[in-house]
Order: structure tokens, then C-alpha cells, then sequence
């Protein structure tokens, strides 16, 4: 913990030539426990004092006057390692947890500060595909946790309800729908009035000019345009908030391109007034050759404004209205030249806040195959999963009392987890078997973990006693754990300063295997040593709340019965 580095780091820092700060930032934790508690290495030290590191770790251990919580310094090869007061260091931890219950890993530090995320943010007239699983549950992720580090989160969808092909849409619908009623069409059968377009406008290029009149109409507030328009967009919204559901999943924000219209032109005007914009045949583009990227195109030769103007205009627009502190695109690792060019643009209009911009990017998902090639449905890959599960549960007989509401958690759960628990910037290769493991390093299996520890409880019989004497844990897997539950706030914070969730799942499976190694090997409930009974189940009552609040960070449910 924090408190038992720094005080390490002052104990240290005078023999070493290094401020307190820098001190801390060096301390590492041993990977064996019988070497120490925490460690500094002596290696950075050696060039300066001419010295090898291990006799400047035996020298240093022979100055440092330990003081209490820190009980011990020695040295181990070029290691300076120090060991803490356990029990004093069980029952800081402990009562954190006691104080601080869901809230626990999470921190202060960012009161006062808005984060906006914008995250998901699908196609209007086109399913919920699988292509938007990882911005969504990324993005989701990421709110949760600058949330529970005390931010003001504003969760932005920036859905994709604008643009020409909206004027296909309508184009389509009136020729080959058979309704006058757009309402009344599903997402998908918009969709497939979409590809139809498309198929029929190579043998009839005129459909692409009836597109543009329609667009033309809807950029123009014509009523019937228009109404068609936000048919379309309603069933859309409808039909992706059931998904959403399913998920977990919760917006502050549904404004997207289509919020923006009347901003474009004055946007473009001003990139104009700025002298960092000029007209190229008729197109209007920003030079930023400075930057060793191409132009950003922000209007067409026909008038027609692009996404960089849309986003353009988006982000100005978040910085009047939020101020923010951090602004972060959760979007896929193929639009990263979209946001050079973006961010490009808003250095050469001179923004102050520009580098409180970020993108976060992320890699594909391969290995989904249904529907003979067509679009990958996510809500199809949900209710795949849950079936799945459905299958496991009657298969192994899990002791459950909902099994509807337990196979959502864990399909759902499974799903999320098996995104996050890899780097965002990596392709993510989907196996269905080793998605749903129960005994693998999966979502179900740290849901089951959490499970164990609730039945755990249950048999123990009685509430915690939040006051137990620690004093008999003494066993290397229980200090292990405390160890575990101890390093879950740094494991946040951590997971923050990168934008990346994986390091949460990471920490997660971490503490799982811990609970599992003292589950198999040690009693937590003994008659004849009630004083250790009451220990450990503290001891338990702290993972299973620590592994409850990781699990929601990812956005993942932690269910009590499995």
C-alpha cells in the first residue's frame, strides 16, 4: 500500500541521493514472499557510487534504521528488501474495505475534473453489429473507472445519424418497401433496403442522383425528408437500447452527427477566417503537411460537409459546454489517421486544450462466424452465449436459484470479459470454448470465484465480525491475499493513467487464483479455532467484495450462486 511504500521511501531516500518521491517510484514488490514484503533495486545506483549492486544493497541495509510498520531490512543479491508489520498492514487494508465497501479501489483524485468518453456509437439504419462490441465495452469500462477515481463522467454516443446515406435510405425505402409507414420497418430490414440500393445502383447510376436529391432534402428541413429521416433514427435508437440493456450499458449523451448540422458551416467558415483553410477546387482542406500527414478535407466540391467537419464541430462544441479535463475516443485502430488529422487541425487553430484530447484505439475481433457471411449481430453473440451457458449450468448442476438471470450475468459477463482481458491494441481471436471456462482465466470463472466466496460465507453461518483479531493469519496464502486485495486501488489508477481495462482483468484473474489456492488448501470454518474462523472469514469477505468491485469496473456482474 501507498502508506508502507512512502514510508520505506523516507526511511531510504537519504542513503540513496534520491528524493522521497523518486525513492517510492523505485520500490518494487518481491516476486517471492520469503524475500520481503517490498524491495528496492540497487542496479540504477551502481554507475554513480562504482559500486556492484549487491554490495551497495549490503551497505545500505547496514545504515537504514527501521521503524515501525516496517519491522526489517536486508539484503538479497542486489536487492534492498524490507519486510512490514503484517498484521498492522491486514488491518489497514481491512478496514479500508469495511469503510469504503463498493467504493473500495477507487479514490478522490479526480474531483472537480470532468472526463468526457465517448464510446459505442453505432450506424443509424444498420444492426448493432459485432464490429461494435469493443468500443462499447472498452469505452464502458473506462467510464466506470475514472468514475470510481472520483471524476465527473459524461458518457457521449455519438451515433452515426447523418451523412449521404441517409439519402439512399429514403431512396430505397420508397421504391422497394411496400410501406408508408418507415416506423414500422425493423433495423434490419432497413439494412437490407440499404445493400439493396447499392446492388441496384450499378446497373442504375441514376439511384445515385435521386440519393443526393433526398439528402439535399433532409440537409434542407424538407417535412418529408425530414420525417423519414427521423423514422429511421428512432428505430434505430429502440433497437440498439435493447442491446445496450443487455449489456449494461448507459449514456449520458445520445448526440450525434445530426446534433451538429448547424454548427458545420460555421466551422467551416471559421478554419476559413483562421487562414488555416483554403479552397482546392471548389473543396475547402486544411493543410497540415506540417504535421507529415495529408490534408484534412472539411467540405466537398458539392457543398456536402464530412465526419472531420461533423467531429469537428463536435469537439468544440464539448469544450464550451463541458470544459473538460479529458476528452477520450474510444474508436477502432483503423480511423487513427482520422484523428491526426482532427487533433492536426485543432493545433493549427491554436487550442490551448488540444492535448487533453486522446484517441483510444483498438484492434479487430476475429473468429465470429454466423448468418453465412452476412453482418455479425452482437445481440445474436449475446443471446449465443447465454445459451451456452444455459447448457453448462444444467450440465454441472450449478446451485443457482434464477437461472435466467444467472445465465445473463454470465454470458453477458463472459463476453465482456473475453474483450477486455486482452491489450485494446491487439486483435481479439473469439473461441467459444475458452470464453465460457469455468476453470480458465474467463469471465465465469472469476464470477464463479466471487460465487465460492459467497457459499463460503453462507456456511460460515454468521455475520463477519468487522473487528476480528487478524493476528492468526499466518499462512503464505493468506498473506498472499492480503497482499492481492492491497495492490487492487494501484491496479485502478494504473488502468486510468493507460486508458487500459486489461490491466484490470490482469489483476482480477491475479486475486482469483489466490482465492482459489487458499480455498483448496487451507479450512476457512473450524470449530475447535474460532479465533482463526473469524479471521478468515474476514479475510474471505474482503476478496469476495474486492473481486465484486473489479468486476464491476469491467461491467460485469458478480452473481452469489453458481
Amino acid at each position: 500500500m501507498k502508506s508502507y511504500v512512502n514510508a520505506i521511501a523516507e526511511l531510504l531516500a537519504p542513503h540513496v541521493g534520491l528524493t522521497v518521491q523518486e525513492t517510492a517510484e523505485a520500490i518494487e514488490i518481491p516476486p517471492d514472499m520469503a524475500l520481503g514484503d517490498y524491495g528496492f533495486p540497487c542496479f540504477p545506483l551502481a554507475k554513480q557510487l562504482r559500486q556492484a549492486p549487491a554490495k551497495i544493497a549490503a551497505d545500505l541495509a547496514s545504515k537504514v534504521t527501521v521503524r515501525a510498520p516496517i519491522l526489517e531490512a536486508c539484503s538479497a543479491g542486489p536487492y534492498l528488501n524490507f519486510r512490514v508489520d503484517r498484521r498492522a498492514f491486514a488491518e489497514e487494508v481491512f478496514a479500508a474495505i469495511a469503510e469504503e465497501g463498493g467504493r473500495y479501489g477507487g479514490s478522490s483524485e479526480g474531483n472537480g475534473k470532468t472526463v468526457l468518453v465517448e464510446f459505442s456509437s453505432p450506424n443509424i439504419a444498420k444492426p448493432f453489429g459485432i464490429g461494435h462490441l469493443r468500443s462499447t465495452v472498452i469505452g464502458n469500462s473506462l467510464s466506470r473507472i475514472y468514475k470510481a477515481l472520483g471524476y465527473e463522467l459524461i458518457r457521449i454516443n455519438h451515433v452515426g445519424d447523418w451523412g449521404t446515406q441517409f439519402g439512399k435510405m429514403i431512396a430505397a425505402f420508397r421504391r422497394w418497401s411496400g410501406q408508408t409507414d418507415p416506423g414500422q420497418t425493423t433495423v434490419e430490414e432497413q439494412y437490407q433496403l440499404y445493400v439493396r440500393f447499392h446492388q441496384e445502383a450499378e446497373a442504375n447510376p441514376e439511384l445515385e442522383d435521386e440519393a443526393r436529391e433526398w439528402h439535399r432534402r433532409i440537409e434542407e428541413q424538407d417535412p418529408e425528408a425530414r420525417g423519414l429521416w427521423e423514422a429511421f433514427r428512432d428505430a434505430s435508437l429502440r433497437d440498439f437500447q435493447r442491446t445496450y440493456d443487455l449489456l449494461g450499458v448507459e449514456f449520458d449523451s445520445w448526440a450525434g452527427e445530426s446534433f451538429y448540422e448547424d454548427r458545420l458551416d460555421c466551422v467551416v467558415q471559421m478554419a476559413l477566417d483562421e487562414g488555416i483553410a483554403k479552397e482546392d477546387d471548389g473543396a475547402i482542406i486544411v493543410d497540415l503537411s506540417e504535421f507529415d500527414i495529408p490534408p484534412c478535407l472539411l467540405r466537398k466540391s458539392d457543398g456536402a460537409t464530412l465526419y472531420a467537419t461533423r467531429d469537428l464541430a463536435a469537439v468544440l462544441y464539448r469544450w464550451e459546454t463541458y470544459h473538460f479535463d479529458r476528452l477520450i475516443y474510444v474508436v477502432g485502430a483503423p480511423q487513427n489517421l482520422h484523428f491526426q488529422q482532427l487533433f492536426g487541425v485543432l493545433r493549427r487553430l491554436g487550442v490551448q486544450w488540444i492535448d487533453r484530447c486522446m484517441h483510444v484505439n483498438f484492434g479487430h475481433i476475429r473468429g465470429m462466424k454466423t448468418r453465412e457471411g452476412s453482418l455479425v449481430l452482437l445481440e445474436d453473440v449475446l443471446q449465443r452465449s447465454m445459451d451456452l451457458v444455459r447448457q453448462v449450468i444444467r450440465e454441472r448442476q450449478f446451485d443457482v436459484e434464477d437461472e435466467y438471470e444467472v445465465t445473463r450475468q454470465v454470458g453477458i459477463g463472459a463476453i465482456i470479459f473475453a474483450d477486455l482481458s486482452r491489450r485494446r491494441i491487439k486483435d481479439i481471436e473469439f473461441n467459444w470454448d475458452e470464453i465460457l471456462n469455468f476453470d480458465g482465466e474467463t469471465g465465469p470463472y472469476a464470477q464463479y470465484t466471487h460465487a465460492r466466496l459467497c457459499s463460503v460465507l453462507r456456511k460460515h453461518g454468521e455475520p463477519v465480525d468487522s473487528a476480528a483479531d487478524l493476528s492468526p493469519l499466518v499462512e503464505p496464502e493468506e498473506w498472499r491475499l492480503v497482499r492481492a486485495i492491497a495492490g487492487f486501488p494501484d491496479s485502478v489508477r494504473k488502468a486510468a493513467d493507460q486508458n487500459e481495462p486489461s490491466i484490470v482483468t490482469a489483476y482480477l484473474l491475479e486475486l482469483c487464483a489466490a482465492a482459489n489456492q487458499f480455498y483448496q488448501r487451507l479450512r476457512v470454518n473450524d470449530p475447535e479455532a474460532p479465533a482463526r474462523t473469524k479471521a478468515r472469514a474476514r479475510l474471505v469477505d474482503a476478496v469476495r467484495q474486492t473481486i465484486a468491485n473489479a468486476l464491476d469496473l469491467l461491467g460485469i456482474a458478480a452473481p452469489e450462486r453458481m
